[in-house]
């Protein structure tokens, strides 16, 4: 006996065995030395090497070995032909091999129109099967044709036919030959159904594989051609890279169905098209957004605090500000407070600030300035339709930075513009609102980008000048300036290790005095922050490493640098504090301003002189400007107190000039001392110089209320001024200025003309009285009494 795997023998055939198991070979043997009969039953499982009695088919066929030969690898080629069915009674294992009792299996006689038309259904059937199979040879198709009885057609047929072994084994076991027939007509029936369909299928993809074949074939001659011509195009290359980069770079799915698309588009374009160019740039634009990359933030106040302490001197209030602002983003993740804005002049540490919330909080920084901008797609981007567009400065900003929630620096927000292309300030809305932010639009993406993450920064230097559809999505905190010990202190800590380390030297190569700072300061800058100063000390340091240089040899020990020094250095001082005492001069007064550089002092003249009443404007004024000189001239002609102590109206011409013409000047805040000027001018009488004052003035004598006072003061400050006179509306703004000023400057808050200029002009005392002088007066004409006595003591004051 042998076993067959994955095989079943049929009656009628000539079979080629490749036997290779040593109990198999054994049987193939003992079959030639005898008899030459042997029984073929298939196993159960193909798998099973050493197969039992119970791994076995019952039902088999009994074959006649012809011929065995040795082949390569140990295995044998046996030629068996199968004459008959049989059934194995009993199995034994004997001399090395498997032995078998077997019954042989009658099969009963067929005859009859029926058979006959089973037996033609079956060649046809099997006929139209072998135009399914060309691998068969013809000479099967003989076979079946020749086949004379239903038994040989049925064997011969299922012998050939790929149908599964299970199948194949049944057919074995059917006794009926008409059985078989019909259950063959049936397979044969279902397998050339198949077929059928998988020759149609097969045929569309052919069809389809060719097609792209020979795309493929022209695209890559295309590639040579050019490649030889030296005229390849480099982004062709990267065009099957696309679709994994998209699928790694973790776009929400309505984004990713977009690239997806996109790059099909791609694929199916010639490389040097303008369109494909375009589409390039854009999936690369979409991969290398940052759709999930973030930075955890770190929240930990105290850490905040060190760390705005360790890069900035003072900045009280806006460094409670921006840790009230952070201790709320801690408590409450999705904020809807507004944007902070810093705002104050130039050199007073705006983006440093910035620069030091994103290392405080861990983040990454990025910085955008729109002083200029004037165009709408500087925000939004442009079109993708428009050569060589780009996204806007916001989208490239956040891909610069590579996470999606930086700090995001605005800069010079105060400087953007307005024209025929559009509105950039509007077009800053849906960035700035945080109920609009979360679906930020591009133009050239044209897909939804999340900034509600993004922690957005402002800075400018004028609030006015800010747009005002921004003002409410803005909380303005002010930088108005230092102070002069705040200076020395940020020179000390920050601006001189930072000069030195810059020029190449060290703390033993030129050691800053706190004097000597305090003097670089005084005589050589006039500023709110402290730009020049930086400028001032890397001069000196520059000339120090030039004298190193020079020299070759580190000094011995520390040298202190002298005023001396700094003098040689940065030549004559061009800033000089007034030491003397109190000065005066005729119609001229200091006034104080405001600018986009902080507050500073000026100075008023006023010069009168005989003629027709006309008046002189010089100095660049502007509007405002020019009607508070109109107004401070008809408040002193009306108000003169006496006959004869101002000239009469038209008999006179005033000449008022603000020095530095070259500068435009406006604003009402000059009211005050111009009235003193004129009234000193027209009076003949002089002003005190010492002293310095602000404050818009009303045809009824009032002084109003007007803005930048701090800066205004800490410019008086800088400048040696100790006397200054305020409105009395501006009192609650004594706390916005630093201690330290307040005890240096004497600061008298007044509510009409005529306070300031008693003081401001002695000699004019009793000339100006108020109102509530001339009531009294009045009521001494009249009742003669203690009023009279109250109107002595106002007259002695």
């Amino acid at each position: 006996m042998l076993a067959l795997r994955g095989l079943v023998a049929f009656p009628g055939l000539a079979m080629p065995l490749q036997v290779g198991r040593e109990i198999s070979v054994t049987a193939v043997h003992e079959a030639l030395g005898k008899d030459q009969q042997i029984l073929l039953l298939a196993q159960r499982n193909p798998e099973c090497f050493e197969p039992a009695a119970a791994d076995l088919f019952e039902v088999g066929a009994i074959g006649h070995v012809h011929q065995c030969f040795k082949g390569d690898g140990g295995t044998h080629k046996v030629i068996v032909e199968v004459t008959e069915r049989a059934r194995a009674v009993s199995t034994t294992l004997e001399n090395g091999c498997l032995w078998a009792e077997v019954a042989p299996i009658e099969e009963p006689p067929l005859d009859g129109a029926e058979v006959e038309a089973l037996m033609r259904t079956v060649r046809a059937r099997f006929f139209s099967y072998l135009q399914f199979q060309p691998s068969l040879p013809e000479s099967i198709g003989q076979l079946v044709a020749q086949a004379e009885s239903g038994s040989l057609l049925a064997d011969t047929v299922a012998a050939y036919t790929a149908v599964p072994f299970s199948d194949k084994q049944r057919l074995l076991e059917m006794i009926d030959p008409e059985a078989r027939l019909r259950t063959l007509a049936e397979i044969l029936e279902n397998e050339i159904s198949l077929l059928e369909i998988q020759r149609r299928i097969s045929d569309r993809v052919r069809t389809r594989l060719t097609k792209s074949q020979r795309e493929y074939f022209l695209k890559e001659q295309l590639r040579a051609i050019e490649e030889e011509l030296g005229q390849g195009d480099p982004t062709a290359a990267g065009v099957s890279e696309f679709h994994e980069k998209i699928i790694e770079a973790g776009m929400p799915d309505e984004v990713l169905k977009i690239a997806l698309r996109e790059q099909q588009r791609l694929s199916r374009m010639m490389p040097l098209t303008p369109q494909a160019v375009v589409i390039t740039e854009y999936l690369d634009w979409l991969i290398h957004m940052p759709w999930k990359a973030r930075t955890e933030d770190n929240l930990d106040l105290r850490h905040v605090a060190r760390i705005l302490d360790e890069d900035h001197f003072g900045l009280v209030e806006p460094k409670e500000r921006i840790l009230e602002y952070l201790a709320v983003k801690k408590l409450k993740a999705r904020m809807r407070e507004p944007i902070l804005c810093f705002v104050g002049p130039p050199g007073v540490g705006k983006t440093s600030l910035a620069k030091s919330v994103a290392r405080a909080l861990g983040r990454r920084f990025v910085r955008k300035s729109l002083g200029g901008v004037r165009d709408e797609a500087e925000i939004r981007g442009h079109r993708r339709t428009y050569v060589g567009a780009l996204p806007g400065r916001i989208i490239q900003s956040i891909r610069k930075a590579g996470v999606r929630n930086p700090v995001f620096l605005l800069d010079e927000i105060d400087k953007m513009g307005t024209d025929a292309r559009g509105d950039p300030a509007s077009a800053l809305l849906e960035v700035l609102d945080p109920d609009e932010n979360y679906a930020f639009s591009d133009h050239y993406l044209e897909v939804e980008f999340d900034l509600s993450e993004v922690l957005f920064v402002c800075t400018a230097n004028v609030p006015t000048a800010i747009p005002p559809v921004l003002m409410d999505r803005l909380e303005m905190i002010e930088l108005a300036g230092y102070t002069l010990e705040e200076k020395r202190q940020i020179a000390e800590r920050h601006l001189a290790p930072r000069e030195l380390e810059a020029h190449g030297l060290t703390a033993d190569d030129a050691a800053l005095p706190a004097e000597v700072i305090r003097h670089v300061i005084e005589s050589y800058t006039r500023e709110a922050g402290v730009r020049s100063l930086r400028k001032s000390l890397a001069r000196i340091f520059r000339k120090i490493a030039a004298q190193r240089a020079v020299a070759d040899s580190p000094p011995s020990e520390p040298r202190p640098i002298t005023r001396q020094e700094v003098r040689a250095y940065l030549g004559p001082a061009p800033y000089r504090r007034e030491t003397a005492g109190p000065k005066e001069s005729v119609g001229a007064v200091t006034s104080l301003a405001w600018t986009e550089a902080g507050g500073r002092s000026m100075t008023i003249e006023v010069s009168c002189m005989p003629g027709k009443g006309e008046l002189t404007l010089t100095g660049q004024l502007g509007d405002v400007m020019q009607e508070s000189v109109k107004t401070a001239l008809s408040w002193v002609r009306s108000r003169c107190s006496r006959p004869g102590v101002i000239p009469m109206r038209h008999t006179v011409d005033l000449h008022v000039h603000v020095p530095e013409g070259a500068t435009p000047k406006d604003g009402p805040s000059a009211g005050l001392p111009i009235a003193v000027a004129i009234a000193s001018a027209m009076s003949g009488c002089p002003a005190r110089r010492d002293v310095a004052m602000t404050g818009e003035v009303t045809l009824q004598g009032r002084v109003l209320a007007v803005g930048g006072i701090k800066e205004k003061v800490l410019a008086a400050h800088r400048e040696g001024v100790t006397h200054i006179y305020l409105p009395k509306g501006n009192a609650d703004d004594l706390e916005k200025i630093p201690e330290e000023v307040r005890k240096a400057v004497r600061l008298t808050f007044v509510d009409r003309v005529e306070d300031c200029l008693r003081d401001v002009v002695p000699a004019l005392k009793g000339q100006f009285r108020t109102r509530a002088d001339t009531h009294i007066r009045q009521r001494a004409a009249d009742e003669p009494g203690p009023a009279a006595g109250q109107a002595g003591a106002t007259d002695g004051e």
